[in-house]
């Protein structure tokens, strides 16, 4: 077993070499909201959307190709994160059994879609946001009403904008209501990393600021 911890704690370390290696031989921004590398059309254009919204404290962090390959914590530390915990990611959720007449996301309380933003440490529970979403409603919806999905890949990027693992609450195509999980609130420090727009770009932002930036509904959604 010690062996084996030492060739995963070697491999983490070689992969990390090679993130690195590959970071260092691309062009440097001059963005101050970028870490790394060259600001791209999909970076400054969220960018601009988050300075326009008043959002101060982020980041863009551009990560390797294989990153997804990568355990949780040489994710960690490749985004300079202050946990595991601190890694989230933005899904897309339709509700399936909405009335025929719900069939968009003009009504917060009762829309046919959401975004969900989760840690991907946590075990993310449909039937809680279902409850939410039924007392939300003072109940005048019968439950049987809510019943929560994933989207489809090709609806999540038809509303949003963004391919799978790109997925952001930032700039989508569609003003989808976000509800985000209550345990991220909780974190500390209070700067949690997501999805960027694009699947390797990754965007780091105060908890506090993401809140005012997206009036997330903050549910407790999930379980570690």
């Amino acid at each position: 077993m010690k062996e084996l911890a030492e060739l995963e704690s070697r491999q983490i370390q070689i992969l990390h070499r090679i993130a690195q290696l590959e970071l260092s031989i691309l062009p440097q921004s001059n963005n101050s909201h970028s870490n790394g590398l060259s600001t791209t059309t999909t970076e400054a254009r969220l960018s601009a959307v988050l300075v326009d919204g008043g959002v101060k404290d982020f980041s863009f962090k551009r990560v390797p190709s294989d990153y997804y390959d990568w355990s949780l914590e040489a994710r960690r530390d490749i985004l300079a994160a202050a946990s595991i915990h601190h890694l989230c990611k933005s899904i897309v959720l339709v509700n399936t059994q909405a009335a025929s007449d719900i069939t968009d996301c003009s009504n917060r309380q009762n829309s046919k879609y959401y975004v969900v933003v989760v840690q991907y440490t946590a075990r993310f529970s449909a039937d809680t946001v279902k409850f939410f979403l039924y007392t939300l409603n003072n109940g005048k919806i019968p439950k049987k009403r809510f019943n929560l999905r994933l989207a489809p890949e090709d609806i999540s990027h038809k509303l949003t904008g963004f391919e799978h693992n790109g997925v952001t609450c930032v700039g989508m195509k569609t003003d989808i209501p976000v509800i985000l999980d209550e345990a991220i609130v909780k974190l500390h420090p209070d700067y949690f990393w997501l999805g960027g727009g694009e699947i390797d770009l990754k965007l780091g932002i105060r908890t506090s600021e993401f809140i005012n930036f997206t009036k997330p509904f903050i549910v407790n959604c999930s379980g570690s």
